[in-house]
Formats: C-alpha cells, sequence, structure tokens
C-alpha cells in the first residue's frame, strides 16, 4: 500500500511539473482575469457554453473509444497526401486568395491586408511531439515561407489550433493578434508585446481600420490546454472587410447560434466551418457533414470551406470522410463548396474556380 501511495505520488508530482513547461502556456491573472470574472459567459467559475453542452455523451465506454482510437486502420491515411506549395511572397497585395494549411490553419490575403488563422506547423497537434502527428504530405509549408502578418487569429487554446513552436516562430512577423478572453496569457508568457494582443468576448466588435472589423461571436465547444477547463474563451468571427464578409468559425457543435449569426450579420460570402474529427461521442462539440451545411445554409453562406481534416487523427471516422460526405450529402443541398488541396491558392474574386475531389484514390 506504501509502494503504491509513493508511486501515485510521484506520479502526480512528475504531471504537475509537466503542465508547468512553457508550451502549456498560463492561466489568466491580474487584470486578464479579472476581465474574465465580468464577462457573461463566465459562470461557476468557468466559460459557459450558450446551451449545455457535455463534452462526452458516454454512448460508448472510454475503454471501447481508446480501443477504437487505438486500433483503427482507418483514420490515417497510408499514402502521401497530395498538397502544392505556391510563393505567398509573389502574391500581388490586390490580389484576395485563402490558402489552405490543412486542419484549421488557412492564410488569408484580403483587400491588402493579411491574416492567419490557428497556425499550426510544428508537425504535430500535442505537447508531445511523438504524439498526433500530421499526415505525410501536410507540412509542405514553414514559417519562412510565410509573409508579414496583419493580424493573428486565435480560435481557442487547443493543441491543434495553437501551436507553442509555431507561435514563437512567428513572433518577428506578426503585426498584431487577435484571441478569446484569456488566451492572449499564453501569448504574453511566450514572451509577445502586450500591447498587440487584443482579447475578446463574444458580442465584441474590433474596428482594425481601413475598413476592416471583426466580431466576435459565440461557438459551441470548450478549452483548456492542461486539466482545468474553460478558463479562457473560444469563439468564431465575422470578418468583415471593404468587399467581404466571412464567418470563421472555429470549432465547435451544432446549435442555435448560426441562425442568430446568420441573421445579425449574413449573409456571408464565405464560411469557414469544421468538417472533421466528429463522433456520436462528442457530438456537441464537433459538427457532422450534415451539421456543417445546415449550418452553411443557416449563416446565409453562400460558399463554404469545410476544415479540420486531413492533416490530424483525432477521431475514429475514416480520414477522407469529412470530405467525402459532405461533398455527396452537398449533392441534394447545392451549396458551392470549396475543396482546395493542401497549399493551393484559392482565388475569392473567382466563384467559377473549380477545385479537385483529391482525396479519392488516396488510401
Amino acid at each position: 500500500m506504501i509502494l503504491l501511495l509513493s508511486i501515485i505520488i510521484f506520479i502526480g508530482i512528475i504531471a504537475v511539473i509537466f503542465v508547468r513547461l512553457p508550451p502549456f502556456g498560463n492561466y489568466p491573472m491580474g487584470e486578464r482575469l479579472d476581465r474574465i470574472h465580468k464577462s457573461p459567459n463566465f459562470r461557476n467559475g468557468a466559460f459557459q457554453n450558450l446551451s449545455t453542452t457535455p463534452v462526452m455523451t458516454m454512448t460508448d465506454s472510454y475503454f471501447d473509444i481508446l480501443k477504437d482510437f487505438i486500433f483503427s486502420k482507418n483514420n490515417k491515411p497510408i499514402d502521401v497526401i497530395p498538397s502544392v506549395k505556391i510563393d505567398l511572397f509573389k502574391i500581388e497585395l490586390n490580389q484576395n486568395v485563402l490558402v489552405w494549411f490543412g486542419h484549421s490553419s488557412y492564410f488569408m490575403q484580403i483587400n491588402g491586408k493579411r491574416f492567419l488563422v490557428d497556425p499550426v506547423f510544428s508537425g504535430s497537434a500535442s505537447p508531445v511531439s511523438f504524439t498526433t502527428r500530421a499526415f505525410r504530405g501536410t507540412d509542405r509549408y514553414t514559417i519562412d515561407d510565410l509573409p508579414m502578418i496583419d493580424y493573428l487569429i486565435i480560435t481557442h487554446d487547443h493543441w491543434d489550433h495553437l501551436d507553442y513552436k509555431t507561435v514563437l516562430k512567428l513572433r518577428p512577423k506578426v503585426e498584431r493578434i487577435i484571441t478569446p478572453l484569456g488566451v492572449g496569457s499564453d501569448f504574453i508568457h511566450w514572451g509577445f508585446d502586450k500591447f498587440i494582443i487584443t482579447e475578446t468576448d463574444w458580442g465584441d466588435r474590433t474596428n482594425l481600420g481601413s475598413g476592416f472589423i471583426l466580431d466576435t461571436t459565440p461557438a459551441r465547444h470548450f478549452s483548456g490546454r492542461a486539466f482545468i477547463r474553460n478558463q479562457t474563451l473560444w469563439a468564431s468571427y465575422v470578418l468583415e472587410t471593404p468587399t467581404y464578409k466571412i464567418f470563421i468559425g472555429g470549432d465547435g457543435g451544432y446549435d442555435k447560434h448560426f441562425a442568430e449569426i446568420g441573421q445579425k450579420f449574413g449573409p456571408f460570402n464565405l464560411a469557414i466551418l469544421e468538417d472533421g474529427q466528429y463522433n456520436r461521442n462528442w457530438k456537441y462539440i464537433h459538427m457532422s457533414p450534415g451539421e456543417v451545411l445546415q449550418a452553411t445554409k443557416d449563416l446565409n453562406a453562400t460558399r463554404l470551406l469545410p476544415v479540420h481534416n486531413s492533416k490530424f487523427t483525432l477521431s475514429v471516422h475514416y480520414w477522407a470522410e469529412p470530405l467525402e460526405m459532405i461533398t455527396q450529402l452537398n449533392k441534394e443541398v447545392g451549396l458551392s463548396i470549396i475543396t482546395p488541396l493542401i497549399g493551393e491558392q484559392v482565388n475569392l474574386d473567382d466563384n467559377t474556380q473549380i477545385f479537385t475531389e483529391w482525396w479519392r484514390g488516396v488510401r
């Protein structure tokens, strides 16, 4: 009994030391914590969703979930994922383009401003670099391939959206950072200038100047880089430019907020929504392909870019199922869906641009 207790205490001490390492960031303190406590979305010691949102439905046991994840043979591709690489430095400032880097990372240049959303370029979406590895072929780009970024936008603090190694290398290239409440504490902990960081709550409007406005809107998800959840906020965004209106969805399950955002801010030229890593055991925090299509309709968006797929395995479904299923279901719905290769240039001014179903034939 003494030996067992000693082992448990030792493991606990190691875990506490581990989560204090720099990649885990830091919890909000001081003025940031005071502002969090004043948020109407922070109650009972944590941020809350608009609707009751259990992270796990427990349709299956933890053992069954872990077993399926470990032994699934289809949730990782055998082949190299096809991708292309363009020279981002050579894109003229008057070109309105989007480049997807796989999963939820993408670059946008719109009306002369450059945006980078949830970048993960380290090859892993985990605090331990040998787990949750990027699929072969999906890491064509590095930080050196990126031009100066006017706005780095983070939707929440999960490892597959906020990557320590990536943002450290980005530091000299970023003019301004926008995050949900509390996430700025991580950037401060990592040595960023606090004066370039803007933290926002749901309902906040940030005037970026020159006709650019960013509204912070709800998402149905959760947060946390270590053991304690929901001490920082998660969010979606409405980006309004002189010529475009784009919905940046981040992560989250389907709920009434999509229709409410569509009614208040729509119509949208483009909705960027997560389509991947879903499962019946966590159906409230991630959307299925059918729900993604419904959310796009709720938002009153004319085009859809489905992301959160094709780079990391975070669920047990077939790795290409999200794109295959959403394109099949869309035959009945008839939305305009953008399905670029990783690294392919999407010309936002060209609604006739054709994209291949590149995932077909990739094992």
